[in-house]
């Protein structure tokens, strides 16, 4: 199919813009029956999300199953233990496979497209968890070590490029009116994937080879989302990049509603494409270019807000409030507990941040959260009460978060990059995640432990700290695009308005006028 010109596709873009409105002025109900489509394909690819999820908690917690410490571990005073040399190698293969796997699969994507690349992806993580099943066979105590290590930076890499690819293909078929509610499924489901690995693990603990059960565990997870690749379409985005027109129809017809003029919904990926293609190429370096910079950058900052309201540390839940004085049982409960809250609050921020705005909802968690962890500070300078205050303000704080700052900042993260850049960008975004968990990994324990900074529940007044840095960072940073189109999102953009005014803006003529045609 040859391209239009300019005139043809800029009145196809106005009729587009009749046919499907930028501003829903529906229910979420409404807008998810009449985008059915979309949100089959949406659910579907929360598989990967699932994976994702589930991942982090079976080889996060697997070192502490019994039978694990007993085949990878050593005798010291009659008690199994992990080398610590070992056990900060594990703690930072993921997140380190992750960085790489992340940037691999922005890379990937814009190569081969974004099906193969989630297929492939997945299928390279059930590689990963067959090595890490078959870590115990060697009769080796440092060969079963470095296995388990090979499996789980394997598996970090291969995790990594699959939500990469599952954020990138959301971020292009979802709808404005649908997209802040689509990217919410990410902690939904990450938490989801969380509890349902807990619960495995809780089941496996009286097994002599429980951790491999928990390991073998992972692969319907794995393939699942190579099923769901298979069956979706590619995104039509990505064939419009390639000028692959007659698929990009065909791809699109998959997706639309009924009645809907495909061929012009296609003519308007296209005119906001070529407008961005005329900033220059695809590459990471363009990303990081002048004309882009802004916008990698707040991409950046969202996949870094969880590390900044104190997810790292609500993970660690069950051992941080042994170190406070919990007893180990009752930590586990509040861990569980901990993960069921934050899920519920997931599932109402899907409906939440449909009808409330980005900055709202991380400007006012954050400062919530700031609070919750300053009574919590407060608390542990006194005896008495501290550990039971400790347990609620930090499930607290996961629920403030889970309505808040942590959907909203995977709406931002999808939404905000040039359509052109969307891949590579997202792969960077979630490289910075990567290293947020990894960093906090590595700090946390010297912050809080007993033989290092001995804070304990005191680390609450750290997070204080964080939690109002991000609040200022993203008044000023982060801009209000609920509801805004492709197009209008590059033009706020390119006439560089202030974060504040994004919301304010309704598209003057005047404004588009003194847009010169040849800047990004």
């Amino acid at each position: 199919m040859s391209l239009h010109g300019n005139e043809s596709i800029k009145k196809d873009h106005d009729e587009c813009e009749l046919i499907t409105p930028v501003r829903s002025q529906g229910t979420l109900w409404l807008d998810v029956k009449k985008y059915r489509k979309v949100v089959g394909y949406t659910l579907g690819l929360a598989s990967a999300i699932l994976l994702y999820g589930y991942d982090n908690v079976i080889v996060g917690t697997v070192s502490g199953m019994p039978p694990f410490q007993e085949d990878f571990g050593s005798r010291l005073d009659d008690k199994w233990i992990l080398p610590s040399s070992w056990l900060a190698l594990w703690n930072l293969s993921s997140p380190l496979g992750a960085m790489a796997g992340a940037v691999a699969g922005g890379w990937l994507q814009d190569k081969i497209g974004r099906r193969p690349a989630l297929g492939i992806s997945s299928f390279l993580s059930a590689i990963g968890v067959a090595i890490m099943f078959c870590s115990y066979l060697p009769d080796d105590i440092n060969g079963r070590r470095g296995c388990f290590l090979a499996g789980k930076l394997f598996q970090g890499v291969s995790i990594g490029a699959v939500v990469t690819s599952a954020q990138t293909y959301m971020s292009e078929i979802l709808p404005p009116s649908l997209r802040g509610s689509g990217m919410a499924f990410f902690p939904v489901f990450t938490l989801l994937g969380q509890l349902t690995g807990a619960l495995v693990i809780f089941g496996s603990l009286d097994s002599k080879k429980g951790y491999a059960i928990a390991f073998g565990s992972q692969w319907p997870f794995s393939f699942v989302p190579i099923v769901v690749a298979f069956f979706m379409p590619e995104s039509p985005a990505y064939y419009v990049r390639n000028r692959k027109m007659e698929q990009a129809l065909r791809a699109q017809s998959r997706l639309d509603p009924p009645g809907t003029d495909t061929k012009v919904v296609v003519d308007k990926i296209q005119l906001d494409i070529e407008h961005e293609e005329k900033s220059g190429r695809s590459t990471f370096m363009d990303c990081l270019h002048k004309r882009n910079f802004r916008r990698t950058f707040i991409v950046m900052w969202a996949n870094s807000l969880t590390a900044i309201f104190g997810l790292p540390l609500l993970a660690k839940a069950s051992y941080f409030l042994q170190i406070v004085g919990m007893k180990a049982n009752l930590s586990i409960i509040f861990l569980i507990l901990g993960i069921v809250l934050g899920l519920l609050a997931n599932v109402v921020s899907v409906w939440l941040v449909s009808r409330v705005g980005r900055r709202p909802l991380i400007l006012g968690s954050l400062g919530v959260s700031a609070l919750l962890w300053l009574s919590m500070g407060i608390a542990n300078c006194f005896e008495g009460k501290a550990v039971t205050w400790t347990a609620v303000s930090m499930m607290l704080v996961i629920i403030t978060c889970g309505v808040g700052v942590w959907p909203a900042s995977f709406a931002v993260s999808g939404e905000t990059s040039a359509l052109q850049l969307r891949a590579k960008t997202q792969g960077i975004g979630w490289m910075v995640q990567a290293f947020g968990t990894a960093a906090s990994g590595i700090a946390l324990p010297y912050i809080f432990n007993p033989d290092q900074g001995n804070l304990r529940g005191k680390v609450g007044f750290t997070y204080v700290a964080s939690c109002l840095l991000g609040a200022a960072v993203s008044w000023f940073l982060v801009p209000e695009m609920k509801g805004r189109s492709i197009a209008e999102i590059d033009r706020m953009f390119e006439l560089e308005l202030p974060a504040r005014q994004f919301k304010a803006w309704r598209g003057e003529s005047e404004e588009l006028a003194a847009v010169p045609h040849d800047r990004y």
